[in-house]
């Protein structure tokens, strides 16, 4: 019934197989990926026509986690997937970067790419599965695909490289790296990576790897397209537009190159708008003739500002703005520009700036996620926007859209490796970038301007980061890197790639590629050009704040943390929580605990946080026979009252220990809610506790000399029936205390003694 075709290899210990012709039949290219345990489904479809006066060509990637796939139910009140989250965004851009240019200049049929996971083994990560899927669907759906790729990801421990490690483990104690490289046959398309200060070789040399494991899955997906692949498509002759491009040259190719000298960038855009208006005018009588070739005219004046703009900086090394190939824009830093916040900076970088805020909270402010591996919570949280006016123009605000969830993550990946330890700086940390101006690399300005708010907030990081964005002209083999591109550079050009780092190495790297991909050759080059950028920037944040502030802000919440033995968390808790829920509102202090008796109390209040560790030294503390304390009185009864000290303990202190002379009332000395300070004389084996107040000052807390005749030790009395009322461990002998009541004697006389209870009673 089916006609499955399947593919099979060993990598990295387990085996990958791909298969097609059993499910999602009807989709021009569909394809299941099983590694390990983890199965994800890739369905491709494209549409058979343009529509009519489309000019883009329209790819959307959608990577979707059942939670299925992990055994779980999701969160929430519906119990079903819903929006896509940070991870699924970022996954689909991952697979979206390196198959975009992959496709043939003019092709502009819609195509769907739908991957979704079905199985998750808990240590196969998806992410890797799906680009695979992704590209394995593509090349047998018959679409005009110039690939396929392959993907990897890579890890670094003790000095080695390791194939698809899991993300708990890439970067645990030991781990140093996380790359995700996707690639062709010949080179490489993109690059994503999160590492603990590599080097530019060790980071070469992981790429390099990369490489070569991916080039083993382009063999098995061409394996797979033998057996499997649609008839390719048809496309159009690409039509010779030499012609075309000769006219419009000798219309307005002065007007651009003069446009493309002015170095502002709002003067240099009204020019190269006024060069394509004087295109429409010149061409006006083409419009009513052949609409067709008039708009075909006009679509060309963007190859003719990539012309120009490229053969200039190929034959002069002359940039847009006139700068150099390795020459930084300048920069302005400032930091602590918003009073409230609890750390500010504006760092600006030629015509891009950003304003960045840190705000320090507490464990309640984590983010929890509900993914496929369960609850996770997240202490540090970056959050990048970009409104319209940042670049002059009008546009829907608010809306967060994948773009600007891949430049936080980006940023998010600089910043996290010199994080200190959650233990160490116990703060859940928003750091929070609003682009004000934008032109070239506005995520990198985040990076800076993210780390200089951070260290004014007192976040004590390892080492300040800096970030830089590189650009690519190449043209055969020819080529030049660009120091810190520009927008329309960017635009204009063939790369896109940005290195972040701190002075001993990368902490994130981020690559992608226009081109069918790039030689090591020019990746070299431009990581080293990118370092000595980085440095440069370094040194001008360093005019701003050089280091971490000593002290957070005085807005932020204090913490201080404590740690408790185990065994003392039940009591800290209290039954269903009444002793942590009484501590916080009496002392107004927040009190987490977890489930290693790390106990972190936070308050923007000293005396609040003093209060509440003290109520919490008395819980866990253990009395001690002989130690005076303060105490709070909290009952009376007839024969004493007793007394709450060390926060959580009571004990009794009788009506014949409050004063050397005689006490009538225990209300004559003492009322509910005083405060009194107590010796303790004993804790018996059950641990109930006697105290004395009248060997003590009540004034200084000294103790006093105790000058009342020690007590004759009392036996057997007559009249009282016989017998020893105390039973075993000092209880009652309830036989002979009838016996005692029968025979004569007062219990309720006779100097107090008989109100005691037996526990407390001297030998």
């Amino acid at each position: 019934m089916f006609d499955k075709k399947t593919v099979s290899i060993e990598w990295g210990g387990k085996t990958l197989t791909l298969e097609t012709g059993q499910i999602a039949r009807q989709a021009d290219g569909a394809v299941l990926a099983t590694y390990g345990e983890t199965v994800v489904l890739c369905a491709v479809t494209a549409a058979k026509s343009v529509k009519e006066g489309q000019d883009f060509f329209p790819l959307t990637v959608h990577y979707q986690e059942k939670f299925s796939a992990a055994g779980r139910i999701p969160g929430g009140f519906f119990k079903r997937e819903g929006r896509a989250t940070e991870k699924e965004t970022l996954t689909s851009r991952l697979i979206d970067r390196p198959v975009r240019p992959l496709f043939p200049e003019g092709f502009y049929n819609e195509i769907n790419v739908i991957c979704q996971v079905l199985s998750y083994d808990g240590e196969t990560e998806p992410d890797i599965v799906a680009m695979i899927a992704a590209s394995a669907a593509l090349t047998i759906s018959g679409v005009p695909f110039m690939g396929p790729i392959g993907a990897a990801r890579v890890g670094f421990r003790n000095g080695e490289y390791e194939l698809n490690p899991s993300l708990q483990t890439a970067l645990d104690e030991e781990g140093r790296l996380d790359l995700v490289v996707a690639a062709t046959q010949d080179a490489v398309m993109m690059v994503e990576s999160e590492a603990k200060e590599l080097t530019e070789d060790e980071m070469l040399g992981a790429v390099a790897f990369a490489h070569d494991e991916a080039r083993k899955i382009v063999g098995a997906i061409i394996d797979l397209a033998e057996q499997a692949a649609k008839t390719p498509w048809e496309l159009d002759p690409v039509e010779d537009k030499t012609a075309k491009m000769d006219k419009l040259r000798s219309a307005i190719g002065a007007d651009l190159e003069a446009a493309y000298k002015l170095t502002n960038k709002s003067e240099r855009q009204d020019a190269v708008n006024a060069a394509r208006e004087k295109a429409r005018e010149a061409f006006a009588d083409l419009q009513e003739s052949d609409p067709a070739e008039y708009l075909g005219t006009l679509k060309l004046v963007k190859k003719l500002e990539s012309e120009i703009v490229r053969g200039s900086i190929l034959k002069d090394g002359t940039r847009i703005d006139g700068r150099k190939l390795d020459e930084v824009r300048p920069i302005e830093a400032m930091v602590g520009m918003l009073p409230r916040t609890h750390g500010s900076a504006l760092f600006t970088r030629g015509e891009t700036q950003a304003i960045c805020t840190t705000t320090l909270g507490t464990k309640d402010a984590e983010q929890m996620i509900d993914g496929l591996e369960g609850l996770s919570y997240n202490h540090f949280m970056l959050h990048y926007n970009f409104p319209p006016y940042s670049v002059g123009e009008v546009g829907r605000f608010g809306f967060t859209g994948r773009r600007e969830q891949g430049h936080g993550k980006l940023a998010w990946r600089a910043l996290n490796p010199v994080l200190p330890t959650h233990e160490d700086f116990p703060y859940t940390i928003r750091v929070l970038s609003d682009i004000t101006e934008s032109n070239g690399s506005s995520s990198m300005a985040t990076v800076c301007g993210g780390c200089l708010s951070m260290m004014d907030a007192g976040v004590p990081i390892e080492r300040p980061v800096s970030g830089i964005a590189m650009g690519l002209i190449l043209e055969g083999e020819d080529f030049a890197v660009l120091s810190d591109i520009l927008g329309d550079e960017d635009h204009l050009g063939d790369m896109d790639f940005k290195v972040a780092g701190s002075e001993n190495g990368i902490t994130t790297m981020q690559m992608d590629i226009k081109v069918a991909g790039i030689t090591q050759e020019i990746m070299s080059k431009a990581l080293e050009q990118a370092k000595a950028g980085r440095t440069h920037i370094l040194g001008e944040m360093a005019k701003a704040l050089g280091s971490a502030r000593t002290g957070v802000s005085k807005h932020a919440p204090r913490i201080e943390t404590m740690q408790i033995d185990k065994s003392k968390i039940r009591d800290v808790i209290g039954t269903g929580g009444k002793v942590i829920r009484e501590i916080v509102a009496e002392t107004g202090a927040k009190v987490d605990i977890d489930d290693e008796g790390v106990i972190k109390i936070s308050s923007s209040n000293s005396d609040e946080i003093e209060a509440a560790k003290a109520w919490i030294e008395g819980i866990v503390e253990e009395a001690e026979v002989g130690k005076i304390y303060n105490g709070k009185v909290v009952n009376i009864v007839d024969f004493g009252a007793f007394v709450n000290f060390m926060g959580g303990k009571d004990g009794l202190v009788h009506v014949s220990e409050m004063k050397n002379e005689r006490v009538e009332k225990v209300t004559d000395v003492v009322s509910e809610g005083d405060e009194v300070k107590v010796k303790v004389l004993e804790i018996d084996g059950r641990g109930k506790v006697r105290l004395s107040m009248r060997v003590v000052d009540q004034e200084t807390g000294e103790e006093l000399e105790d000058t009342r005749p020690p007590r004759e030790p009392r036996g057997d009395k007559g009249g009282r029936g016989g017998g020893d009322r105390r039973g075993p461990r000092g209880g009652r002998d309830r036989k002979n205390d009838r016996g005692g009541r029968r025979g004569g004697g007062d219990n309720n006389k006779g100097g107090g003694d008989d109100h005691m209870p037996a526990f407390l009673k001297d030998d």
